[in-house]
């Protein structure tokens, strides 16, 4: 499958990695219209490719992403004005769909495993796009702020659902009241990132996370780890987890990868999964219902 092209990302896949880079380094990788449409795209191109079982994102320069695009000024934030940010897309109802939103929600719902290599300055959308990948690994360089409050407004891209799951309603008010930046240290001890990285160790090591997934596990058993986790942190109850295990756990131990998965440890040899994401992945949601934002 050749390599999808966008005018705000450089997108790249080797050997099983996907490598979404945010590229408007002149404007610090700065959040636009275009790369909200851009990011879906992309996200829809890595399901939809066999090829790839990890998902990288990072930023090109200096910055991973700056936040909003403030080149509109005082409007850059008023979806009445024709210069809003989001001014080319559609209403639910009476409201303006939130482009950092539209992409969190994409992310949510991916079938690969994503990693935040999260290269310098994050602010903004550029802290909360973050917020739906599995693993954010940083520069020593990365600093963060939820600087809405400071701007204005208030935090968006569905974060007040992802950010106290991440780090806890405490620390999750008080970086979105005080809309304070802050650095790579405390990102890393209040739980936000996975580990810090010397800037030119950090790609590599993203790439090694990536690399042990991709080797190792079979697909179709990540995209339903992915969705399981992710989508019974907002469960009402265990049950609800216990019945979509079942039905996983029924289609999987029938597959041929939990064959080649068992058969290849006995032999000890590296396994060689078949099954595909495309075609193979079982329906174990007969009671889930699009909520009407996504």
């Amino acid at each position: 499958m050749p390599n999808p092209t966008f005018e705000t990302l450089i997108y790249d896949v080797e050997d099983g990695i996907a490598t979404i880079t945010l590229n408007r380094p002149d404007r610090m990788n700065a959040f636009t219209a275009r790369m909200m449409k851009d990011l879906i795209e992309a996200f829809d191109a890595t399901d939809a490719d066999d090829a790839v079982k990890a998902v990288i994102v990072t930023g090109a320069g200096r910055a991973f992403c700056a936040g909003a695009d403030l080149g509109a000024g005082g409007a850059t934030f008023d979806r009445t004005s024709p210069q809003a940010l989001e001014r080319e897309e559609g209403k639910v109802g009476d409201v303006y769909r939130d482009g950092g939103g539209r992409v969190t929600l994409r992310m949510y719902d991916s079938l690969k495993p994503i990693i935040g290599a999260i290269n310098g300055a994050a602010v903004g959308v550029g802290v909360t796009m973050q917020l739906p990948m599995d693993i954010r690994m940083a520069s020593t360089e990365a600093k963060f702020g939820f600087v809405f409050a400071r701007r204005g407004i208030n935090p968006e891209a569905a974060s007040s659902w992802f950010l106290p799951r991440l780090v806890g309603l405490q620390t999750a008010l008080e970086w979105c009241y005080t809309g304070r930046v802050f650095p790579a240290q405390e990102a890393l001890e209040r739980g936000l990132v996975r580990s810090l990285h010397a800037p030119d160790d950090l790609l590599p090591a993203a790439r090694a996370l990536a690399r042990e997934i991709v080797d190792n596990t079979a697909p179709v058993s990540v995209a339903l780890t992915r969705q399981l986790l992710w989508r019974m942190a907002g469960a009402d109850h265990p049950m609800e987890a216990h019945k979509a295990d079942s039905r996983a756990i029924q289609s999987r131990g029938a597959s041929g990868d939990a064959k080649e998965g068992v058969t290849s440890f006995l032999e000890k040899r590296a396994p060689v999964y078949p099954n595909k994401v495309s075609t193979d992945l079982p329906d174990i949601w007969p009671e889930w219902r699009e909520p009407e934002f996504r």
